[in-house]
């Protein structure tokens, strides 16, 4: 680009922005500092890896394709907790911070789990108004903490990217950062406290909403007695082996993380995160997010009938805030707009990670994108000796 990659506020609705911005939010948005680790999870370069290839049409593609053919920001591919790729494009490095999106909501349903072992949220199927009472007249409130991580409250919502006033995204992304909201956490609850009604009730369906996801935020909060920020640092990042800073971005209502779509990090940091999932929330022998409580989240077996693969949506079924795909093998994935996955299969110790700066915010409205990600999976996973069915 002529003009280079500006970092602008407004890279949602400017694409010109999205490179510069998706990897430097922290300049045009308040946030709040994770620190890492002193002791980082080593990723050493598997010398003699496979050579990635992919089936896309009648041919055969390699890594350099991918790049070339997507707009991806960052690539990364682990095999046992070793590196067998790392790229970069349009002038991206190593030690910027990628906005997750979406991806932010995996690791909010880990931290509930971690809080859930501590004994601070005494159960799942607690209410969240059990654990902030001022939402208690919701709908919302009146929800489990389960069927939060499911996105089954049942109360209506449409996430439709398009920014508009039919937009409930949108419509609740004025709650959280409108200037005259600016330190009124008030209008949160009051907010919320309008939606009364459900079209199903809560458990039954899974709808993807992300305002489920940022009531859990504030819900785990409460009940820990910390900032999202703290959390983060002391139960996940320090414990993972975090290398590098990460960033949650702030609501001006409440000065809130954003629980839903606005966490941070590097692209090591993220693959980083995915070697955990794949050890089960195992590092060394600190069992960091409670075993049962990721199986839970992330196994097709143990959801419900209607959260499976190939019910929940046409293709992947949902756990606790976790996309998990239609394999015989447990396989899940982070996934946030515009293009952020991370894929994890556990048996193999196969992750991808991936960020990007797609035209279209979802598959729904371009799925060319997500088509070429698949195959791309499935090309790792058959170099790498990973499960394909």
């Amino acid at each position: 680009m002529k003009q280079g990659y500006p970092v602008c506020a407004q890279a949602l609705t400017r694409p010109e922005c999205r490179v510069g911005t998706w990897s430097a939010n922290e300049k045009v948005a308040a946030s709040s500092l994770v620190s890492p680790s002193d002791d980082p999870m080593p990723l050493p370069r598997w010398q003699d890896a496979p050579a990635i290839s992919y089936r896309w049409g009648f041919s055969s593609k390699t890594l350099d394709d991918f790049m070339a053919d997507t707009k991806t920001t960052g690539l990364m591919v682990i095999k046992d907790g070793r590196v067998v790729a790392e790229r970069y494009q349009y002038g991206r490095q190593p030690d910027m911070r990628f906005r997750s999106f979406s991806m932010a909501k995996t690791f909010t349903a880990m931290l509930v789990g971690i809080a859930h072992g501590k004994g601070l949220i005494r159960s799942l199927d607690d209410k969240a108004a059990d654990y902030w009472p001022e939402i208690a007249p919701s709908a919302y409130g009146q929800t489990t903490i389960r069927n939060l991580l499911r996105m089954s409250s049942g109360v209506p919502f449409r996430e439709l990217y398009t920014w508009t006033p039919d937009d409930d995204i949108w419509l609740w992304g004025r709650v959280l950062f409108l200037p005259e909201n600016r330190n009124r956490p008030e209008k949160i609850a009051e907010y919320l406290n309008t939606k009364t009604t459900r079209e199903v009730e809560q458990g039954q369906r899974f709808k993807y909403a992300t305002i489920e996801t940022e009531i859990l935020g504030r819900v785990l909060s409460r009940a820990a007695g910390m900032s999202i920020t703290q959390i983060t640092q002391e139960w996940l990042w320090k414990p993972m082996g975090a290398e590098t800073e990460a960033r949650w971005l702030l609501a001006g209502a409440d000065q809130g993380e954003g629980t839903g779509g606005s966490f941070n990090a590097t692209l090591r940091d993220y693959a980083r995160f995915g070697v955990l999932l794949a050890n089960d929330g195992l590092r060394g022998y600190a069992q960091i997010i409670p075993r049962e409580f990721l199986l839970d989240a992330t196994d097709a077996a143990r959801q419900p009938a209607a959260f499976r693969p190939r019910r929940a949506t046409p293709g992947m079924g949902y756990g606790y805030q976790t996309w998990i795909a239609p394999f015989k093998e447990r396989t899940f994935a982070l996934q946030g707009i515009h293009g952020q996955h991370i894929m994890v299969q556990p048996k193999s110790g196969i992750v991808m990670v991936q960020t990007s700066v797609n035209d279209q915010p979802s598959g729904r409205q371009d799925g060319r994108p997500y088509q070429i990600r698949d195959a791309l999976w499935m090309g790792v996973l058959k170099s790498l000796g990973g499960v394909t069915d």
